[in-house]
């Protein structure tokens, strides 16, 4: 028998597909002890169907309305305001009303109701609807409540409702709509409770809004509510606001705005002791619905009513640990140019690379450095090392330092290792931490090769468990050579030299950021400068067959390569790309996840790449651009050395000077080849778990390969030894990696759940100016390109790449454009170290880059004093 209406007390979460979300949590919130909820019942969507559902109009509409896109606003509009027409024309149903007629004879027949939606995908914990549907306040009488749940019903399909849903994926059909009526409280106050900080997202502080009368003024923005912060049962914050109106209910229905009197508009509207209390509720229905809540509360005669709690949907996860001391973590993401979620697999992969244990939050790695801001050298160390790359993150962890007794204190019982942090070092510090020796350079890139060699040879016997053993004792090996001492110093070098110049001429020359101009052409060696090179010489050999260039102008599909044999040159252009793809076919956006579609799974990615090289640049550009930089970074060598000379004690200064320049050149482009080996080794280790997953799809023990991408590492290796999947697991799995890719990863994040933000501490800019990290130097002005897929760069000369991040598959588009802006990075991230390399003027670390700059704008970037200006 169909449910047409459910009191409070038999709704529970199990009811959700009948009262919405809305509607299930007031049933939750009615069966707390302790805590008062105003009476009431739900129409369910079993009544909301039944009405709607054989309305041949309506069906009509409803079709029509399938294939919006969230853009076509005024159909939109016209469509919806006939749908809602529709809708509450249509007379509800004998049984229905007799239902409802029923419940509303329990209360008092002048009693005053709230009608308000609740709809079946609302106030869930991935996704709320909150506000996109209507609330009729203080409706009386069994006629007006009628019509009110016809409005409600027909606020399913408002303009606001409508997007969202087009926005996020619902499907209109599939969205029923429950209303709630429940009794009105006439509050002498109302307001908002949020168990975790909205702002900073720390979950141990509440925040309260609150204001007189009913809510409806805070959440229409009518007026400036209080705000008070409670933390573990003490008030650590009050601001009082401004309430110059205040809206009430009438005794005949309907509402009042009131104007507030001199005094009270000032006045605090909940006592100290009421704002504990409130938070003491708050805390328990936390604990009840096991989530931070946003809370609609209401207090009337010295009480508080709770008219609704739904799960704060907003908030970044915390990266679980085990015990209850606090923590700071950092974003692995940002020192990786990748900050989009990972899937299972890859983050997993990824963590067998890890120096240190990583934790998972959010689709994302982070590291907890807490042991390193515990002792006062660890925190000297830890804080200067990043801020010579990542000012944001520094300035973050001072903050959080500066908190007394965040922190456990250890005792500083180590000599600070100036090895560490390569601020202040003199000239024979760096030296002796490695020949200047470009032998070393080659040395170690032939044993990595060697390395892949062996493991590719070595992995075609393994296959089951085998495989995995196998995968995990390589992974063990490559660790331990990639924290070789003498690596290490390698990868360093470069930076500790680069450094050393910056520091050294600006204190005895007054020149910024030198070393950006003799970093110029620093290869050979810089394998992923070479790789945007590269590509050009591919565009060399394509660009005299236009029959090839037309073909690759139509296609996308992945095997564009089979097809290019029909053409005059095709053979050629073939050949040139597949020998692109043996040496960087391992490499794609995002490229730290293993389960991310390589350029050699997709050689259509690199098509766009490959048309811009050809139509913006000249033929031998490639090799003029390598020779140009150089000579340029030549240039300023001697230019450095000739000054420092005639500067007391100059002979030795230019001496120690020309020995850093040799080792920043020597060494700068090796700090690129460690990750091209890691990526290298994750492709051989992908292929072979592919073949794994091709057993699995023959077995009908997973729907299809990709499945595997959605498993750890550990849990893959059960599943292939067991043939045994469940797939309620996978769809899980897939559904939060949808919801992780909507949210922004926090640069430092503590175990409370807040998210610790950096400044740039700068002055003297000019008036509106964007402030980032200056990586690159030199000023150039151009059109800005906002890309956030490398696949859709449409590129022309002298354009500025804006972006999110870019990590190295994005290099070759960097031989295309004048200047870099990306809201990610660092001194020594590959961004900034290729952009020395083929000098472009870049900006990293600019928060919001890709909103503040809007696509087609002219502006100036100053890569010298970092900072952007919209002319």
């Amino acid at each position: 028998m169909d449910q047409f209406v459910l009191g409070f007390q038999e709704i529970n979460s199990t009811k959700l597909m009948l009262v919405g979300g809305k509607g299930a949590n007031l049933g939750e919130l009615s069966g707390i002890e302790g805590i008062q909820v105003p009476g009431g019942f739900c129409v369910t969507t079993e009544a909301y169907k039944k009405v709607t559902g054989n309305n041949e109009a309506l069906n009509s509409l409803l079709s029509e309305l399938t294939g919006f896109n969230a853009e076509e606003r005024e159909s939109i509009r016209e469509l919806g305001a006939k749908i809602r027409m529709v809708i509450e024309r249509i007379p509800i149903a004998e049984d229905i009303a007799g239902e409802i007629d029923a419940y509303l004879t329990k209360f008092d027949e002048k009693e005053a109701f709230a009608v308000r939606s609740s709809a079946t995908a609302e106030d869930l914990p991935t996704g709320s609807f909150a506000g996109q549907q209507d609330t009729y306040l203080n409706i009386t009488g069994k006629p007006a409540i009628l019509k009110h749940i016809s409005k409600c019903w027909a606020s399913l399909f408002t303009d606001r409702a409508i997007i969202y849903r087009i926005q996020n994926g619902f499907d209109h059909s599939q969205v029923y709509l429950s209303v709630v009526i429940q009794k009105m409280v006439f509050p002498q106050a109302s307001g908002i409770l949020f168990t975790a900080d909205p702002v900073t997202a720390n979950r141990k502080q509440l925040s309260i809004d609150a204001g007189f009368g009913l809510g409806e003024a805070l959440v229409s923005g009518l007026v400036s509510a209080d705000c008070y912060k409670v933390q573990e049962g003490e008030i650590t914050g009050k601001m009082t606001g401004t309430k110059k109106l205040a809206i009430y209910g009438k005794e005949e229905g309907g509402t009042v705005t009131r104007q507030l009197s001199p005094d009270q508009q000032k006045a605090q509207v909940l006592t100290d002791q009421q704002i504990l209390q409130l938070a003491y509720t708050g805390r328990k229905i936390e604990a009840y619905f096991g989530s931070p809540q946003d809370i609609e509360w209401c207090l009337a005669d010295d009480t508080f009513y709770i008219v609704q709690s739904r799960p704060i949907t907003t908030l970044y996860p915390v990266p679980e640990v085990d015990d209850q001391e606090n923590h700071v973590y950092i974003s692995v993401g940002h020192q990786q140019m990748m900050t989009d979620p990972m899937k299972p697999l890859g983050l997993s992969l990824w963590q067998l690379t890890a120096s240190r244990p990583m934790f998972k939050a959010g689709g994302r790695l982070f590291v907890d450095i807490t042991d390193s801001l515990a002792t006062p050298t660890g925190r000297k160390t830890m804080i200067d090392a990043i801020g010579q790359h990542e000012p944001l993150i520094k300035d973050a962890l001072i903050t959080i330092t500066e908190r007394e007794g965040f922190i456990k204190p250890l005792p500083d019982n180590k000599v600070l290792n100036p090895a560490l942090t390569s601020s202040g070092k003199s000239a024979a510090d760096i030296q002796d931490r490695i020949k200047n020796d470009p032998a070393i350079v080659s040395d170690l890139i032939r044993r990595f090769q060697t390395s892949i060699a062996t493991l590719k040879q070595n992995i075609q016997t393994k296959s089951g468990p085998d495989l995995f053993d196998f995968i995990l004792e390589n992974g063990q090996q490559s660790k331990k050579s990639l924290f070789d001492p003498q690596n290490m110093s390698a990868i360093m070098a470069s930076a500790d030299a680069s450094i050393w110049i910056n520091e050294n001429m600006n204190t005895w020359l007054g020149e910024k950021n030198a070393a950006d101009t003799l970093a110029q052409s620093a290869a050979p060696n810089n394998i992923t400068s070479e790789m945007g090179l590269e590509l050009l010489d591919v565009a060399d050999v394509i660009r005299p067959y236009p029959e090839v260039i037309n073909y690759l102008q139509q296609v996308r599909e992945d095997d564009f390569l089979d097809e290019l044999a029909r053409f005059n040159g095709g053979p050629e252009a073939r050949n040139a790309i597949d020998t692109y793809l043996n040496k960087y076919g391992m490499r794609c956006a995002g490229e730290i996840d293993i389960t991310r579609t390589r350029w050699s799974e997709n050689p259509a990615t690199l098509i766009p790449m490959m048309l811009s090289n050809i139509k913006n640049l000249e033929p031998g550009a490639g090799k003029r651009k390598f020779e140009e930089g150089k000579q340029e970074a030549l240039k300023k060598e001697q230019e450095l050395l000739a000054r420092l000379k005639q500067l007391p004690d100059g002979e030795q200064k230019a001496a120690e000077t020309a020995q850093m320049i040799s080792l920043l050149r020597n060494f700068a482009g090796y700090r690129e080849y460690p990750k091209y080996g890691i990526i290298s080794r994750f492709f051989v280790y992908k292929q072979a778990l592919l073949k794994e997953a091709e057993q699995l799809l023959r077995a009908n023990v997973i729907h299809e390969k990709e499945d595997i991408y959605y498993l750890t590492f550990e849990e893959l290796h059960e599943v292939v030894r067991t043939n045994k999947l469940d797939h309620q697991l996978i769809s899980k799995r897939k559904y939060k990696y949808k919801l992780y890719e909507k949210l922004t990863p926090p640069r430092v994040i503590t175990s409370d759940g807040e998210i610790i933000t950096g400044k740039y501490k700068r002055e003297n800019l000019p008036a509106n100016a964007i402030v980032g990290l200056p990586v690159s130097s030199g000023v150039i002005e151009g059109r800005a390109r906002v890309i956030l897929n490398m696949e859709d760069a449409d590129l022309e000369a002298g354009d500025i790449l804006v972006t999110a991040f870019t990590d190295p598959s994005w290099t070759p588009l960097f031989v295309s454009v004048k200047g870099l802006v990306t809201e990610v990075g660092g001194l020594m991230t590959h961004g900034a170290v290729i952009a020395r390399e083929y000098g472009l003027p870049a900006i990293v670390g600019v928060e919001n880059a890709t909103t503040l700059i809007k696509d087609g704008q002219r502006i100036r970037v100053n890569g010298t004093d970092g900072y952007i200006e919209i002319l």
